[in-house]
């Protein structure tokens, strides 16, 4: 996708309003991810992340964006987002993106069932270079993948995933040898049903 046509489609997705989120329920936590995109030569790219390893984590080992979960001196999602994308990856979005705006949010699912958390995702675009990324131990490996041929289907798959006994299929995007999917795959389509348009 060339990146003169993501730029203006974003500069129309930056100016709108922001979704009306329904209040998070009562009884939940809310976490944040920043989807975060640079300008690549004539195309767009978007950063994602592979979790570590670790059986505490219901979604250990899984292609993401960085983010987690909202701390009490936040003031906001956005601001969840920026704290925690600095902590994961070393990436300061305060001082080398600008924020495009929030993404719906989404109810977090693991093996099939919410968790008790929604999610907000926010865009971001580096425009001050790309520093480097500085995993944490939360963090196995950061991949940038050009969003051309994400948006352009050409890399659909799907995840064989087994629930309550059953084999399912789920939607996916291959990336590599690493496939996303579940509730990044959901933010990423969210993201793109705005590009595409």
């Amino acid at each position: 996708m060339r990146w003169s046509l993501v730029r203006e489609r974003l500069q129309a997705f930056s100016g709108r309003e922001g979704p009306a989120n329904d209040p998070v329920p009562e009884g939940e936590a809310r976490a944040a991810v920043a989807l975060i995109l640079r300008p690549r030569d004539e195309s767009t790219e978007i950063l994602f992340i592979r979790r570590a390893e670790d059986p505490r984590d219901p979604w250990s080992g899984h292609m993401a964006f960085p983010g987690g979960r909202m701390d009490p001196e936040d003031r906001d999602a956005h601001a969840t987002a920026v704290r925690e994308t600095h902590e994961e990856i070393g990436l300061a979005l305060d001082q080398h993106a600008v924020s495009l705006g929030p993404l719906p949010d989404l109810p977090a699912m693991a093996r099939g069932k919410r968790v008790g958390l929604t999610i907000s995702p926010h865009v971001f675009l580096l425009e001050r270079g790309t520093p480097v990324l500085a995993p944490n131990h939360e963090v196995a490996e950061t991949i940038w993948a050009d969003l051309a041929p994400i948006a352009a289907g050409e890399v659909r798959t799907s995840f064989p995933y087994v629930y309550e006994g059953r084999s399912l299929e789920l939607p996916g995007h291959k990336l590599g040898e690493r496939v996303v999917w579940g509730l990044t795959y959901h933010m990423l389509e969210s993201f793109l049903g705005i590009v595409r348009k």
